[in-house]
């Protein structure tokens, strides 16, 4: 998957290039690749407390790490096993390239295949219409999370 067990985080990517490839992965396989990404996004690009990102739920959650063609991690987000995507996260450099609507298709995908029938999450509300181009519908009051002001948002699945 990445080339080197000791994964940089990626440059600046070309105009040409290609979509980043998807992994499924656990905490366990791709710890580091994967706490890189969210460091950089949360911890550091949003000022999120280390202590709010590191949650404890990585561990038994099913992960998707997005990788460029020179095998440095460029995204990643999971899925908790109560049916909750989270930790959605694009390096700032990669973004407008559809690798978040990537990611967070691809971790659908792994929620049909489990079988839930509804997938929830917590979105930042600068998102909000991210999620909604996928089908997610928002619901209940605004509210902070780690300064930053989120709303829950739920997809079925199934009919």
């Amino acid at each position: 998957m990445l080339k080197n067990s000791s994964s940089k985080l990626s440059s600046k990517p070309s105009n040409s290039a290609a979509l980043p490839r998807l992994y499924r992965t656990s905490w366990q396989e791709q710890k580091k690749a994967l706490s890189e990404v969210r460091r950089a996004v949360f911890i550091e690009e949003q000022k999120v407390p280390e202590a709010l990102e590191w949650d404890g739920l990585d561990a038994t959650a099913t992960h998707v790490l997005a990788v460029c063609d020179e095998g440095s991690p460029v995204g990643c987000g999971r899925l908790l096993p109560d049916s909750r995507i989270g930790r959605i996260a694009v390096l700032q450099v990669w973004r407008g390239r559809g690798i978040g609507r990537a990611l967070l298709q691809e971790l659908l995908a792994i929620a049909r295949q489990q079988g839930m029938p509804t997938v929830s999450l917590s979105s930042q509300t600068q998102a909000i219409p991210f999620y909604e181009q996928a089908g997610f519908s928002a619901y209940g009051p605004v509210y902070m999370d780690a300064g930053i002001p989120h709303r829950n948002m739920s997809i079925k699945l199934t009919d």
